[in-house]
Formats: structure tokens, C-alpha cells, sequence
């Protein structure tokens, strides 16, 4: 079998993971970028989830050398490499997307998610910890990650009734889809979990200010949490 596919995996691991330096980083779209200015957003979670970004980035690249270096010809991990390439590679150029554009970034997310979800659904079943699980993990933020992005535009291009029903629209899309990808997947709890995560960074936003976010937040909190659990069993 042809490495060549592991060698493109690991390059566009290595050039998606070194984006944010090469671009000086992102730190969320600024409001003035939306015809409507966006502050504070309840559609948002609290900044400390964002750290995640942290954990994708080093397990992403942990993957991408072992799968170089020990799984280059293995049948198993080939399956996932096309889709995934497919998703970080055109990652790799998404912050300078989004800090000229947010509608064109939101597109270019929601592409990254649906090649992250192909390939997650193509990961082998051996190897769990340095295939399936970074993987899965990196599509359940996307998954939060397009959703937000959803209720960014409707809410900052002036359509519909304002900022709480967007963001009610975004979390029922992110729940879902969550809840689709999660029971057909029937594995890769990590994808769950981290849709979780991102659920109490919106919670914690929205706790004290918004109790409708707040309370559509826990309900989805509690679903997507029980179908992981499923999964984890």
C-alpha cells in the first residue's frame, strides 16, 4: 500500500496545527465584522472552553506521526486519511478566513466538519486512543464550532427576531446533530463529550444573563451526555 496518504495526513496535520502561529492567532470574530455588531453573543461559550483547541491540536499531531511512522500501510487508518486531509488541510488557512470574513470562514467550517464526521465514521476500531478518539474529538468541537457560527450570521446580519433565537436555533442544530452523528456512529464517546463541553462553556456564558440559553443548554447537556454514555458502554 502507498504511504503517500500518511505523508499528506501528517503534513497537513503539521501545517493545520502551526496555523495559529503563522497567522497570528485567533481570538473570536470582533463585532464590528457583522452589519448587526455582535457583543457578547449567548450563542458564544465562556472563552476558557476555546482551550480545548490545545488538546486537538497536540493529539491531532500525536496521530499524525504514529500513524507515519507505525500505521503508514495499515488498511485500517488509509480508510480515514482522505477525509481528513480534506478537512485539515483547508483548516490549515481557516483563521485568515475568518479574520477577513466571517461568512466565508463559516462556510469553510461547516466544510471541515462534514469531512471530519466522514472520517471519523472511517476509523478503525484498533487503535482507539490514536486514531478514533482525536478524531472524534476534533469533529465534536467543529460540530459546536458550525453551529455557533450559524447563529453568528443570523443574529449579526439582522435576520429573524435577535441574538436569544439564534442562539436557540444554533443549540437544537448542534443537539442534532450531535445526537445523529453520536447513535449512528454507536462509538467515539469522545465526540459526545466534547459537544458536552462546549454546552457548559454556553451554559457558564449564559448562567446569569440569558436563563432561556441557559436552560436550553442543560437539556441538550443532559441528551447529548446520555448518548455518550450509551456509547462509552
Amino acid at each position: 500500500m502507498d504511504p503517500i496518504k500518511a505523508v499528506l495526513t501528517f503534513v497537513a496535520t503539521l501545517f493545520f496545527v502551526l496555523s495559529p502561529l503563522l497567522s497570528g492567532g485567533f481570538g473570536g470574530f470582533e463585532p464590528a465584522q457583522f452589519p448587526v455588531p455582535q457583543d457578547n453573543p449567548p450563542v458564544q461559550p465562556a472563552g476558557y472552553a476555546f482551550a480545548i483547541w490545545g488538546l486537538i491540536y497536540g493529539w491531532l499531531l500525536v496521530s499524525a506521526g504514529y500513524g507515519l511512522f507505525k500505521r503508514a500501510q495499515d488498511a485500517g487508518w488509509e480508510r480515514a486519511r482522505l477525509p481528513l486531509i480534506l478537512s485539515l488541510a483547508p483548516g490549515a488557512v481557516w483563521i485568515g478566513v475568518a479574520l477577513n470574513t466571517p461568512l466565508w470562514a463559516s462556510v469553510l467550517l461547516w466544510w471541515m466538519l462534514a469531512m471530519a464526521i466522514w472520517a471519523l465514521f472511517r476509523t478503525p476500531r484498533a487503535d482507539r486512543w490514536l486514531c478514533q478518539a482525536p478524531l472524534a474529538i476534533y469533529a465534536g468541537w467543529l460540530t459546536a464550532a458550525g453551529w455557533v457560527s450559524v447563529g453568528l450570521l443570523g443574529a449579526g446580519y439582522g435576520i429573524g427576531p435577535g441574538q436569544t433565537a439564534w442562539a436557540l436555533i444554533a443549540l437544537a442544530g448542534a443537539l442534532a446533530t450531535g445526537a445523529l452523528v453520536q447513535t449512528r456512529l454507536g462509538r467515539a464517546p469522545e465526540y459526545g463529550a466534547t459537544l458536552v463541553w462546549a454546552l457548559i462553556g454556553v451554559l457558564v456564558a449564559n448562567a446569569t444573563s440569558n436563563p432561556l440559553v441557559a436552560f436550553a443548554a442543560i437539556t441538550g447537556i443532559v441528551l447529548i451526555g446520555m448518548l455518550t454514555l450509551k456509547a462509552a458502554r
